[in-house]
């Protein structure tokens, strides 16, 4: 979607106050908060080790420290968490940041996407918290807890998609099961092209694939034509989008949300990430049939059948996967849950 001109962030009228906490891991987390927080009626803060982006208000952004430094010791307490080290200033001070603005603004709901840490902490400060649930294996007793302790649940998939391992059945009546949305959600695809062209969408979390192994698929597509696209604003991928017949792309859900959004065929590769998040999501889109799923980055002779497989998909398929009213819903839900709307 296109921001709110003048901040993405809600107008106040609810007089609900939500804090929300975004990763630094990538782009789609803070994405994300953007897109869900400028569509709310309360008041949304974002806390984030991410910069700012510029078209939101900076009385509505803590900027905390980083945490990842080779600090401390200890880091998991005991096997209880997964990131919680001793004596480790980043993660301290970011902690007491945390634990200050809540009480100082005394939100109504805080919204964690995604640590569990956080959510505990939030949580033990007596704040209902709503956590994003992501794809991969969540049976380990810290995304237990954090699930258990959560007042509500939110997924940005649809519930048939079946994405998580160690899934138990007594949350379902707390989760919320959304399908995906991304910032592109209120623009209008267009079919896809006939030329043979291929976009190369590669996020910000970081990557396995080498420039040879791209430059190697490149040339074993001949009569393909590719166009990578990295750090280029909205406008420009977009525009690459609609003008690609296949995109390729890693499994990170911000990509995968603006596939979706575009209706495009797409082989879509795991890239390693804690718990097999994104291994879990290839298999969830290759089973829906709105994608070609890989774990891993293929031979370079087997690009030209999945380039022409990927662009005979039904592209409708995706309305299984997004019907583009994902990030209202769940504006309407976190609204819901800050005006104590029990679910």
């Amino acid at each position: 979607m296109t921001p709110v001109a003048g901040g993405c962030h809600g107008d106040g009228a609810s007089g609900a106050v939500v804090g929300w906490y975004a990763h630094h891991l990538g782009a789609g987390h803070v994405a994300r908060a953007r897109v869900v927080g400028s569509r709310m009626a309360a008041d949304v803060t974002i806390l984030s080790s991410a910069a700012r982006p510029d078209d939101w208000p900076e009385d509505r952004w803590v900027e905390l420290p980083r945490d990842d430094a080779a600090q401390g010791h200890d880091h998991t307490a005991g096997g209880v968490l997964h990131w919680a080290p001793l004596r480790h200033s980043g993660f301290q001070e970011r902690m007491q940041m945390i634990a200050a603005w809540v009480a100082a603004h005394d939100p109504a709901v805080f919204v964690t996407d995604v640590s569990v840490e956080v959510a505990l902490l939030v949580r033990l400060l007596g704040v209902p918290v709503a956590t994003f649930v992501k794809p991969g294996d969540r049976g380990d007793r810290q995304h237990q807890l954090a699930y258990d302790s959560a007042t509500a649940l939110i997924a940005t998939w649809p519930q048939e998609a079946d994405i998580v391992g160690g899934w138990q059945p007594r949350w379902d009546p707390k989760t919320t099961w959304l399908g995906s949305f991304s910032r592109f959600d209120d623009r209008e695809p267009v079919s896809p092209p006939q030329a043979r062209s291929v976009a190369l969408v590669w996020g910000a979390g970081g990557t396995d694939v080498t420039e040879q192994q791209i430059e190697e698929a490149r040339r074993a597509t001949a009569g393909w034509s590719w166009t990578v696209c990295r750090d280029v604003g909205p406008d420009a991928l977009w525009e690459s989008l609609q003008d690609a017949a296949v995109v390729v792309g890693h499994a990170g859900q911000n990509v995968v949300s603006e596939v979706a959004a575009a209706r495009r065929g797409s082989v879509i590769i795991a890239q390693r990430r804690p718990h097999d998040e994104q291994h879990f999501t290839v298999r969830g889109l290759e089973a829906a049939g709105v994608s070609q799923g890989l774990p891993v980055w293929p031979e370079p002779e087997a690009w030209p059948h999945l380039l022409e497989s990927a662009a005979r998909i039904d592209v409708g398929r995706w309305s299984r996967w997004t019907d583009g009213a994902g990030a209202d819903r769940c504006a309407a839900l976190i609204d819901s849950l800050a005006l104590g709307d029990p679910r």
